[in-house]
């Protein structure tokens, strides 16, 4: 069932729905920090112009644009390196195992952050459709 000829097949649907509910995922984040929605009671009054205010609007216009696969390579890069500092400065100090720091989902998104930036937006992505045009 697993050749490499159905994975061949496969691989640029799996990537899209992979950079699909990622990028879904992602931009609850950012919305929940700037629209309040869904509500998250540690974002009540953010304010727009500090670090957290910025993480959100990279998380609501980058994740929107990953998820609709719109300028995959650099917004996925740009949070990678994001997800990446979030790491050292919210979870690293906290120890040096992401399990024990609760870093785990800032390393996983920054690691699938970065393989979008090389991969690519793969199938069901305003990307592929604009360079068929």
């Amino acid at each position: 069932m697993f050749n490499s000829q159905f994975c061949s097949k496969w691989a640029p649907c799996i990537l899209g729905l992979l950079r699909i509910v990622t990028g879904f995922l992602f931009l609850q984040h950012g919305s929940a920090k700037l629209l309040g929605m869904p509500h998250v009671a540690m974002f009540d009054g953010l304010q727009l112009v500090s670090l957290m205010g910025l993480a959100g609007v990279l998380e609501l216009v980058g994740g929107t644009l990953v998820m609709i696969g719109l300028f995959t390579r650099p917004a996925a890069f740009i949070l990678s390196g994001q997800m990446a500092v979030a790491y050292f400065m919210a979870h690293a100090p906290g120890g040096f195992l992401p399990i024990l720091n609760q870093g785990e989902l800032a390393v996983m998104f920054s690691f699938v952050f970065l393989y979008f930036s090389v991969a690519g937006a793969g199938s069901f992505s305003l990307d592929s459709m604009i360079k068929k045009s």
